[in-house]
């Protein structure tokens, strides 16, 4: 075996066991971004079992974390469809990148892991399918403590998120490619995190998810959960309360 071949195998060891099972969606659906962020935390409200959600934006999008205050992301506002998300973290501008959300329902035992541990290992798996397609990225690998707090990252920086990376990020030729954050809920765990300045493979969603479970099962939206993202969206996120909160 070669080194990157066993490189690849220890990628996959410590990532494959992450979830017994995985529920994948692949949303093809052009959405707001209110819409967006209200999906994922409805998919964290509802499901029973890991789920893994992908989605791209077919116009441009900005995003900034819970903590970050609207007077910082003001200026693109006439430019992108700015929302504030119920994760920590900084600015990410969305538009060419491959965005996904990750829920681990409280009744999963990879609920009962740290929130870093599972950061590391969801990159992880990002990691090895890159690999997989023959993409060579780096782990970021500054040290940060461990904790379990309600919302992680609550680093807030007003510059693009992609320009300030952190432990367990990936890297390619130095330049930040993946980044994500977090929030805990007594329900449950959601990562949203988003994959940019790299070109990706047609089959990299199916890799990332086997790398993360080895069963993997198609899911599609159902009308019931979109009904009631709608709800979560224009009663929060597409308000300007929920905007100008800080």
């Amino acid at each position: 075996m070669s080194r990157s071949q066993a490189r690849l195998a220890f990628s996959l060891d410590m990532t494959k066991q992450l979830f017994a099972t995985l529920d994948v969606y692949h949303d093809e659906s052009s959405r707001s971004a209110a819409l967006n962020m209200a999906v994922d935390e409805t998919l964290l409200e509802c499901v029973t079992q890991p789920t893994i959600r992908f989605y791209r934006w077919d116009h441009p999008a900005l995003s900034f974390g819970y903590f970050g205050k609207l007077a910082d992301v003001a200026s693109h506002a006439n430019k992108r469809d700015v929302v504030r998300r119920w994760t920590g973290g900084g600015i990410v501008l969305h538009g060419a990148d491959l965005t996904y959300s990750i829920v681990i329902p409280a009744s999963d035992s990879a609920f009962a892991e740290s929130s870093v541990s599972i950061y590391r290992k969801i990159h992880e798996g990002a990691r090895a399918a890159l690999a997989s397609h023959g993409k060579t990225v780096a782990t970021f690998c500054e040290r940060r403590p461990e904790k379990n707090s309600a919302v992680i990252d609550r680093r807030y920086n007003k510059d693009l998120c992609f320009a300030n990376p952190v432990e367990s990020d990936l890297l390619s030729n130095g330049r930040k490619i993946a980044g994500a954050a977090q929030r805990r809920t007594r329900g449950g765990l959601l990562q949203q995190g988003s994959i940019q300045n790299l070109d990706l493979p047609l089959e990299f969603e199916k890799n990332f998810a086997a790398q993360l479970s080895p069963k993997c099962t198609e899911r599609t939206l159902s009308e019931s959960l979109l009904g009631r993202a709608t709800k979560i969206a224009t009663e929060r996120y597409a308000t300007a309360e929920w905007m100008r909160r800080r």
